[in-house]
């Protein structure tokens, strides 16, 4: 006789309930606790049902098979009269307690029913009944529709009918009409269904639309890890995310809410289920007990891959639930009654290892490839055991940020920007005394009188004023600006700690000297496409420098922007604040510029250009031992206060049409003119390397000079010079000479050491070139070098054009023997600290050989035409100029000096322009003078000589 199994299968049970658990558990992570408890309840009745239907006898099986045939049948006949519609598809009968998915009943019936009618061998009338009966809740289910579904119901026949093994021959045409009719079933899917399938077949599906839910699978399952984020104080929100968590994509939830480690269990448990199965129905006693258990155990199979498939976009999303795990009230019925079918076939089998040989009388009762089917589901579903973890290892940092990315909005808290400040501390650039005020929109309790009625009052406004504005927001702003405050009632609104407050500089920037310093500091604006370029980590409304100093050092001057992050439902609905990083306080930076010196250039300037009716100046003092710039005039000038932000439109349009030359540019670096006599001492230099001619030797000038055919004047008629007299009384004709012995190029080569023709490497935007003309540059741009024009290069007319800044230099190089780079900023840091490097003076490889040049400066300046320095505290040198300009106003001259002192130990260099300002000695002298005289004080009582 043969020998009784055991009573009960305490793995297949363990397992069930384990995918309960685990069901459970995934449920609480996102916040469902009523569909939990629902779950527990629908497990407990499962538990009962599994018990009673254990206790079947294998005679009452196909009976009980036809019941549960004919009531899922009938139900789904039901369904398209009084059904539950979702998304276009009728599919529950509501019971009012509960409701019922009558196509899992029908997933047992199609088990039961076709091992009923197969399990007395193959006929073909057996065969054919199979399919009939097969057909109509197949059929049912299609129409409903839930194609899904109804797919899985032919894949659980088809197993079945193989398991009864149904010779291959009348399988075939079956597969071919199932391969055929694909496309057709394009016709009966709805949209959201067409959808899964174009996101499963295409990887360009829109992640925000038709692939929205493929994303969010890899976002949860990407970042679980093994532990998940269950614990996580945001899961809700990064739960929220992931559509049909509780049922569809129940796999990638678990991993999500509770790591790798949940999914490998849910993975284990079905494919112990799985194997108990196959081993209750290799000891069945009976051919349709056998297909009952193997049809259980492949159910479970299909269900598990198919939906762990889908969770990995391995399969397209089916909507198939995993039984016990998924929430779903008849389908862990059906489940539970599976099982109880798996344990009411073991309990009447006969007990025998799996791994046992079978004996060969019974292997007719064995389904067909029951243990292959088996080994493939285990395999099948530990190769997406590996894909889960490949996805974590290879992409999962990827798909943290990006899961923290959307559910991410942060608001910007704008840096306080530096301050700019001359050498001894005095602030050019500050920030407005004034601060912006916004609350959150879903933080902030709009709808609390009581809030309402503090923060206006902080403000000093009315509750009434304070609601219309915060009605007046406008859809989705994360922010509503509610005001600008005072300092004193910013810091109040903070110590008030009212939620959802936010406090930042309103970045209005300020400028005490206004028009004084325009041209240096420039402005600071909201920034552009090409800003964004160039700062490429911008954020949309960051405040830069668009000109001047605040461009110029911008990366010091802003500092680093903060943020306030708040946490958004996929609506777009603020529900918590995140992360706070407050900003950090751009730089101070300190200038080399003295303001006193500045204000006296300007003033000084302005009355210059008043009393010779020139249209613009440019004086610039620098030391000229290290380029160290200490005042950078340039007359007329603008009010870079009107720039804001915001700007003031009005004044700007009042600036704009201001006549006379533009007040944006800075004359001393961007105006290039020709230098006029203050070139003679470059030309002088060239021939201190290129000696063409002895300094002390003495040649006639007179009052002009004839040279092909064409007479060059002289500004008056004067007798035989040498170098010396040359420079002091600016001989033209002496230089006419001078230059038709050294040629262009020589001049030229002794001009860019000197810095001619190109860029000082000032530390300001925007610094022209100026134009250093030779036969071979002036024939590159199509003009014609005349003979005559070698004669005026020598006295800096026609192909020479020089900014204030240029003339600087080569005054400073040829007094100290060395170029300096001009530097206007000195320091900088939290309190200006940071010493900024400087270039080091360049040695000229002639500076030896320049004493005639220093010595005619010098007489310039005692007894020459830079006469009045004479009485300065300290000796000076110095050249004049007045140069024709065709662009100048009046009689087209432009007045020029340019001076250094002291004479021995050269300190600072001064240079003046005055277009249209007549003789450089009687325009621009006196302005030279007057900073001089401040930078060298008279000692008191000291009467100078006159």
């Amino acid at each position: 006789m043969a020998e009784r199994g055991r009573e009960s299968d305490p793995w297949i049970v363990t397992a069930a309930i384990t995918l309960v658990v685990l069901g459970v558990l995934n449920l609480l992570a996102i916040g469902m606790t009523t569909n939990a408890v629902r779950h527990v309840l629908f497990a407990a009745a499962g538990l009962a049902l599994m018990w009673w239907v254990s206790r079947l006898r294998m005679g009452d099986l196909r009976a009980f098979g036809w019941v549960v045939f004919t009531v899922a049948t009938v139900m789904l006949a039901a369904v398209p009269l009084a059904g539950v519609a979702t998304k276009g598809a009728q599919r529950w009968l509501d019971f009012g307690v509960f409701t019922v998915q009558p196509s899992e009943l029908a997933k047992l019936g199609l088990i039961l029913v076709p091992a009923g009618i197969l399990a007395g061998g193959f006929t073909f009338g057996r065969f054919v009944a199979a399919l009939a009966a097969a057909g109509v809740p197949i059929a049912l289910v299609a129409l409903q529709p839930d194609l899904s579904t109804a797919v899985v119901l032919v894949a659980t026949v088809m197993v079945m009918l193989i398991l009864a093994r149904v010779p291959l021959l009348p399988l075939l045409p079956l597969l071919a009409v199932g391969i055929a009719s694909l496309p057709l079933a394009v016709l009966f899917l709805r949209p959201y269904q067409l959808e899964r399938v174009q996101v499963f077949l295409s990887s360009s599906a829109d992640p925000s639309g038709a692939g929205w839910a493929a994303r969010q699978a890899d976002i949860a399952i990407g970042s679980g890890g093994w532990w998940g984020l269950a614990r996580d104080p945001l899961y809700d929100v990064r739960a929220d995310y992931l559509p049909e968590a509780e049922h569809d994509l129940a796999f990638a939830s678990l991993v999500y809410g509770w790591g790798l480690f949940a999914g490998l269990a849910v993975v284990v448990a079905t494919s112990v289920i799985v194997w108990r199965a196959v081993l209750a129905a290799r000891t069945a006693r009976t051919r349709e007990a056998a297909l009952v258990a193997a049809g259980i155990g492949g159910l479970f199979g299909i269900h598990a891959l198919v939906s762990v498939g889908a969770s990995l976009s391995l399969l397209p999303h089916t909507g198939m639930p995993i039984p016990l795990f998924s929430y779903g009230g008849t389908a862990a019925l059906a489940g539970f009654v599976g099982v109880g079918l798996v344990l009411a076939v073991r309990r009447d089998g006969v007990a025998r290892p799996l791994w046992a040989p079978e004996p060969k009388r019974r292997r007719h009762h064995r389904p067909r490839a029951v243990s292959a089917g088996a080994m493939t589901v285990t395999a099948s579903l530990m190769v997406m055991s590996v894909v889960t973890w490949q996805l974590q290892h290879d992409r999962g940092p990827e798909l943290r940020t990006m899961g923290e990315a959307q559910m991410t909005r942060c608001i910007r808290l704008p840096a306080e920007r530096g301050l700019i400040l001359d050498r001894n501390g005095v602030p050019l650039a500050v920030n407005a005394a004034e601060y912006a005020v916004a609350v959150v929109s879903g933080i902030f309790d709009e709808n609390d009188a009581a809030s309402r009625g503090r923060l206006a009052a902080l403000l000093g406004s009315s509750p009434d004023e304070l609601t219309e504005v915060l009605r007046g927001r406008g859809e989705g702003e994360p922010q509503i600006a509610v005001g600008r405050v005072t300092p004193d009632q910013a810091r109040r609104i903070v110590d008030a700690r009212l939620p959802g407050m936010l406090v930042v500089p309103s970045g209005r920037r300020s400028y005490p000297y206004g028009a004084m310093l325009a041209s240096v500091l420039g402005h600071v604006g909201v920034a552009d496409q090409q800003d964004m370029e160039r700062w490429p980590h911008l954020a949309l409304g960051s405040r830069v420098g668009k000109a001047g100093l605040e461009k110029q050092y911008d990366a010091l001057l802003r500092g680093s922007d903060g943020k306030q992050c708040l946490y958004v439902d996929p609506a777009g609905r603020l529900v918590a604040t995140g992360e706070r990083v407050d900003p950090l306080r751009g730089h101070d930076l300190r200038l080399n510029l003295d303001i006193g010196l500045q204000d006296l250039a300007t003033t000084a300037l302005t009355e210059a250009i008043r009393t010779s009716r020139g249209d613009l100046g440019a004086a610039i003092v620098m030391d000229a031992r290290t380029g160290a710039v200490l005042a950078l005039a340039s007359v007329p000038g603008a009010d870079n206060n009107v720039y804001g932000p915001p700007a003031d439109v009005v004044a700007l349009a009042a600036q704009a049409q201001t006549p006379g030359p533009s007040p944006l540019v800075n004359n001393v670096t961007q105006t290039a003119v020709p230098p006029g006599s203050t070139f003679k001492i470059v030309v002088a230099a060239a021939n201190a390397e290129y000696p063409v001619l002895a300094p002390d030797a003495v040649i006639e000038t007179g009052a002009a000079y004839t040279y092909g055919g064409h007479t060059f004047r002289n500004w008056q008629p004067m007798g035989p010079h040498n170098l010396l007299q040359a420079i002091q009384r600016s001989d033209n004709v002496y230089f006419y000479k001078l230059g038709e012995l050294l040629g262009p190029e020589k001049m030229a080569d002794v001009a860019d050491q000197l810095g001619a023709g190109r860029r000082s490497g000032i530390d300001l935007p925007g610094e022209a070139e100026g134009f250093l003309g030779t036969p071979a540059n002036v024939g590159s741009i199509g003009a014609t070098w005349y003979p005559g024009s070698t004669l005026l290069m020598g006295i800096g007319q026609g192909t020479v054009s020089a900014t204030p800044l240029q003339v600087a230099r080569w005054t400073a190089g040829i007094a100290t023997g060395a170029m300096v780079t001009p530097q206007l900023a000195a320091a900088y840091g939290p309190t200006a600290e940071i010493p900024i490097p400087t270039a080091q003076p360049l040695r000229l490889p002639f500076a030896d050989r320049l004493d005639p040049v220093r010595a005619g400066m010098r007489a310039s300046a005692s007894a020459g035409t830079a006469g009045q320095l004479a009485d300065l505290p300290v000796p000076a040198a110095a050249k004049t100029g007045t140069a024709e300009d065709p662009s100048a106003p009046g009689e087209g001259l432009n007045a020029w000096f340019s001076a250094i002192a002291p004479f021995e130990a050269p300190e600072i260099v001064v240079s003046v322009l005055v277009r249209g300002g007549g003789f450089g000695s009687a325009t621009s002298g006196p302005v030279v003078k007057k900073l001089l005289e401040r930078y060298f004080p008279r000692p008191p009582g000291v009467v100078p000589n006159r």
